[in-house]
């Protein structure tokens, strides 16, 4: 009997624990919701790293909410497709901020979509987390401005140093490089870095040129920067730009011996499925993929969690591009509230200038200008892709991390051809 009533006590005692800490994360969100808006490309040719962005976004809205919200409060996403447009962008952030009433707002993704952003959060005094902006805020020198890329305080020729840094450490150094950029945010951004690259290599620069974003025919551009006599070669360019770039490359011939750079759209696994072993030998940056060393804390469990839902969002199976960043900007974002134990955009600001922040994309401090305090991009090579399937890019031995020292993986094969066998 003295057995059963303690066995009664004890079911008694756990039951009450866990009515005890249901009622206590349901208090912890019995407020209004706090709201974070924002703008991503859903549609158009930014959309694939826009959707994959999207869900690890949803991911750390449902993990905060899984573990009690922030401030007693659950967390919502409000959000619009801006078609990958610049010129969708002002309305959707007016709407959000005059009619929507969020509390917050990042950006979506890319520059183009976070410049004309900018404007209308000076104008409202918020505070601006961004996410993949290039160099966005040297026009604009605004102090609630933070930018979630590896670039450092140098973005425009941080795109590109890891290429000039890699080509001119070979015994047949080259001697003159081709630039050619679309004549967009990003494209005249990374256009100008790699520019100063290249003359503080005291390369000869044989072609410099952007085209119009609308340009689908590439065939002209690549055949006179082959006739130019460049052997380096760096695109600046946008995932559509990207993929017509390769094919006009592989079609013509031209082997210079190195070239790839800042082309967009490589990273995303449509692309290198659409694309397989038309990329073999390519050089180009990259900013995350799970290779060992760049495994920090909780990055291997977002891409988990990432991949078993990709399928039915349609979005890119694998998540090795935009995930840990479109999780990780809004981390910060999340821990500056939990500092702060604020929503005010001043004080918020004030925590992000001074803290250090731990993250999926490993640590992170922002500088004067709201960039990061130190680079860290990456150089990869493709190699050694057999086909166009997923099984075919999704060994990370495709990709060989060539730069910086701190994460190589391999040595770059060099010049191009040898890595084209």
């Amino acid at each position: 009997m003295l057995g059963n009533l303690v066995r009664r006590g004890l079911a008694a005692a756990l039951g009450a624990v866990a009515a005890f800490a249901f009622a206590t994360v349901a208090s912890a969100q019995s407020g209004e919701p706090i709201k974070i808006g924002f703008g991503m490309s859903l549609t158009g040719p930014l959309a694939a790293n826009g959707k994959s962005t999207l869900l690890a976004m949803k991911i750390w809205e449902d993990d905060v909410n899984a573990k009690g919200g922030l401030l007693g409060r659950p967390v919502k996403l409000v959000y619009y497709d801006d078609q990958s447009s610049p010129a969708q962008v002002p309305g959707i952030y007016t709407k959000l901020l005059d009619i929507d009433k969020v509390d917050l707002i990042v950006s979506g993704y890319a520059s183009t979509q976070i410049a004309p952003a900018v404007p209308i959060a000076m104008q409202k005094n918020k505070l601006f987390v961004t996410l993949f902006g290039t160099g966005v805020n040297e026009h604009f020198n605004y102090n609630r401005y933070f930018s979630m890329i590896p670039t450092g305080p140098t973005p425009k020729p941080a795109f590109t140093r890891g290429f000039f840094e890699v080509a001119m450490a070979q015994s047949d150094k080259p001697k003159a490089v081709a630039l050619a950029a679309a004549d967009a945010e990003f494209g005249r951004n990374a256009c100008e870095g790699a520019r100063e690259n290249a003359q503080k290599a005291k390369l000869k620069i044989t072609y410099d040129k952007t085209y119009p974003p609308t340009t689908t025919d590439f065939t002209p551009i690549v055949r006179a920067i082959q006739a130019s006599g460049a052997d380096l070669v760096v695109y600046c360019s946008y995932p559509l730009d990207s993929v017509g770039l390769v094919k006009a490359m592989n079609e013509i011939g031209f082997k210079p011996k190195m070239w790839g750079g800042a082309m967009v759209g490589l990273q995303a696994t449509v692309f290198k499925m659409q694309l397989g072993p038309l990329l073999n030998g390519i050089v180009n940056y990259d900013t995350w993929i799970p290779v060992k060393t760049l495994q920090f804390e909780g990055s291997m469990e977002l891409l988990k969690k990432y991949q078993a839902r990709a399928g039915a969002e349609g979005v890119d199976p694998l998540g090795w591009y935009m995930p840990v960043w479109g999780y990780a900007y809004l981390q910060v974002l999340g821990d500056s509230i939990a500092a702060t134990k604020s929503l005010d955009d001043a004080k918020l600001a004030d925590h992000m200038r001074q803290a250090t922040f731990k993250t999926t994309v490993g640590d992170v401090k922002f500088g004067p200008q709201g960039e990061w305090t130190e680079e860290r991009m990456l150089m990869v090579q493709f190699r050694n892709i057999k086909g166009n399937t997923l099984a075919d890019v999704s060994n990370l031995a495709i990709e060989e991390v060539i730069y910086p020292a701190k994460y190589k993986s391999g040595d770059v094969i060099y010049p191009f051809e040898a890595a084209k066998k």
